[in-house]
């Protein structure tokens, strides 16, 4: 898909439909906030429900890696929201902290190359703590 939009406008268009331009319901279905958007960067917000935390009553490593799994794939189609989608290739997470409070996760882009994007997130809390990281790598797909 050629998208000739300019980045400002592309990145808003892609901002008011749904996540970053694509409809994930499983992101709607844990409450996964989009925040922004620009080329090579992406942030969501997600508040700690009770349906997602764990046994202790911390937030559930099972949701936060859902979070920087969508943010992380967010960011390496962040330079053509509306054109791309992609596939997880490969992602790991290293958790540092509990999880108590809502969360922000951030991602961006390590090095992009033509099908295949090296990307880096981070999940920290309110008080700006840093409960876990993660690097993935993806592949682009053009949407049809």
């Amino acid at each position: 898909m050629s998208v000739t939009a300019p980045p400002n406008t592309l990145h808003a268009d892609a901002l008011a439909r749904d996540y970053f331009g694509i409809d994930v319901p499983f992101m709607r279905y844990i409450g996964l906030e989009p925040v922004s958007l620009a080329p090579g960067l992406a942030r969501t917000r997600l508040p700690l429900r009770s349906e997602l935390v764990n046994s202790r009553g911390h937030g559930h490593g099972g949701a936060m890696m859902s979070a920087l799994d969508f943010t992380l794939s967010a960011a390496a189609r962040s330079h053509d929201p509306l054109g791309l989608t992609v596939i997880t290739i490969e992602m790991n997470t290293h958790f540092l902290a509990t999880a108590t409070t809502d969360l922000l996760i951030e991602a961006r882009i390590l090095r992009g190359g033509a099908r295949t994007v090296f990307c880096e997130g981070d999940v920290t809390d309110a008080a700006g703590n840093m409960v876990c990281t993660a690097r993935a790598v993806f592949k682009l797909v053009a949407l049809r």
